[in-house]
């Protein structure tokens, strides 16, 4: 989830797969040898098994981050200074104050944290909610799929609206058009993903639906993850025998964000770490050796309940850290 906000539309070279089923990439699942073309898990851990990460069947997946934008998106009506971002940048930065202020609030409301185990990350994490990806809701500030942290500080500074309901994924509402706002909850049955176009496929200057997915290995792992731990977690299902397919694409995600950011309230990436400076939580909210704003956040300063008996970097295996 922490893909590159460039679109990259590069492919595999046959080297890169090459390499990929020869050792140099594995994904290992739990109850079996490795991801399989359909995501079951065969158990073989063969090159086949690897290589269908690859194929045909996920034409622009790719190692390295990459993202797209989702079919009926639009960036070119979405300004900063519109009433809508206003009142919805508003209506987030009031629930992050006073419902998920920090990572303390965020363990007590039940979310789960994400390290990026690709990229070594970038100064912040992704916390999510099987509750709120699980429920009918898409773009409702009071309840947030994931919220964004400051690893530094332990405080939200954001959140990430995911194109679910039921814990499926859906067709992403318009934030906005010409007429006003559009809302969150007018979502069909569709994916809503694009082609991985360079400018959004329905861009439209009076139209904001600023919503993108991620096609590379890290966020596409991000989302198996999460499929594969913390909604089997939540669904009381953690024994179950086969595996979660291995995505093509995340569903479609959306970020808002309280702090200043000089890409704009909707930017796909992270604040500069000078955006993201605030006075630490003055209280972690569980117990602790750690200190926010002198120990920075991970799996090690949380406590034993909020930490998955297997981290992500359990299922991923690779020589270097990119």
């Amino acid at each position: 989830m922490s893909d590159s906000g460039e679109i990259d539309e590069s492919r595999l070279s046959r080297r890169t797969v090459l390499r990929a089923v020869s050792g140099t990439v594995a994904l290992s699942v739990a109850g079996s040898g490795r991801v399989s073309a359909s995501g079951s898990g065969s158990g073989s851990g063969s090159r086949g098994d690897l290589r269908s990460l690859f194929d045909g069947r996920c034409p622009d997946a790719t190692l390295q981050p990459s993202m797209g934008y989702c079919a009926d998106s639009s960036t070119a009506g979405c300004t900063d200074d519109h009433p809508e971002t206003v009142e919805l940048q508003r209506a987030v930065r009031t629930s992050l104050e006073t419902q998920y202020p920090d990572v303390g609030a965020l363990v007590d409301a039940g979310f789960r944290p994400y390290f990026d185990v690709f990229g070594g990350g970038e100064g912040w994490s992704h916390w999510l909610s099987p509750a709120h990806i699980g429920d009918e809701g898409v773009v409702d500030p009071e309840r947030p799929e994931a919220v964004l942290v400051d690893n530094d500080s332990w405080r939200s500074i954001g959140v990430m609206f995911i194109a679910t309901r039921d814990g499926e994924r859906v067709e992403p509402p318009t934030i906005y058009d010409a007429d006003g706002a559009v809302g969150g909850d007018d979502h069909g049955d569709a994916s809503g993903h694009g082609k991985g176009h360079e400018e959004p496929p329905a861009n439209d200057p009076s139209r904001c639906a600023p919503w993108h997915y991620h096609a590379g290995l890290p966020g596409r792992f991000a989302w198996w993850f999460y499929q594969q731990v913390y909604a089997r977690e939540a669904g009381g299902d953690v024994t179950a025998d086969t595996d979660v397919a291995f995505p093509c694409r995340t569903p479609c995600m959306m970020h808002v964000w309280i702090v200043d950011h000089p890409e704009g309230v909707y930017a796909h990436d992270g604040p500069p770490p000078e955006y993201r400076q605030r006075p630490p939580a003055e209280d972690p909210g569980f117990e602790t050796d750690a200190t926010p704003g002198e120990d920075e956040l991970g799996w090690d300063v949380l406590p034993d309940e909020v930490v998955p008996d297997r981290k992500p970097k359990s299922f991923a295996a690779f020589p270097f850290d990119r």
